[in-house]
């Protein structure tokens, strides 16, 4: 299957979820090492789940069925540039290609906050008005992460 293929599934799977107003215009595919094809779509209004982005839904669908957390040698077809959580779940994954249809901007036009989120992180996340981040009681935490290390668990 070549990438416009890819594409209008995970435009087709987008469409029926729309319709069932579940999600937004938001639809992936995910394609193995081996071929085989994993769809899902935005379903943040159905699932009442902030975290729901298609990219996600399908990186949770693929690492469910292969029973592993890493989707090393899997390539990710979306159809709009995927948000910064859904970048960053596909680096968590160690998936290394990732193909879109429309940009963070063509979001924008309609309605999604994508791009205000870039822009947010592009000014260091200093903007107080999006969110205020501060540091509080590392000498709490960090004995946690210590016994972590001791521990020689798997680092992911």
């Amino acid at each position: 299957m070549n990438a416009k293929e890819l594409l209008m599934q995970a435009v087709e799977t987008a469409l029926k979820t729309m319709k069932e107003n579940i999600g937004g215009p938001f639809g992936a595919a995910l394609v193995d090492s081996e071929g085989k094809v994993y769809l899902a779509s935005n379903s943040v209004l159905g699932g009442h789940d902030p975290t729901a982005h298609a990219e996600i839904n399908v990186i949770r669908k693929a690492c469910q069925d292969k029973k592993t957390h890493d989707l090393t040698g899997c390539i990710v077809y979306t159809t709009c540039y995927p948000c910064p959580m859904c970048l960053s779940a596909c680096i968590w994954a160690n998936i290394k290609e990732v193909y879109y249809g429309c940009t963070p901007k063509d979001a924008e036009a309609i309605g999604f906050r994508d791009e205000y989120i870039y822009r947010y992180i592009n000014g260091n996340c200093t903007d107080t008005s999006v969110l205020s981040i501060s540091q509080e009681h590392r000498e709490v935490c960090l004995p946690l992460f210590e016994k972590y290390e001791a521990m020689h668990k798997e680092i992911y």
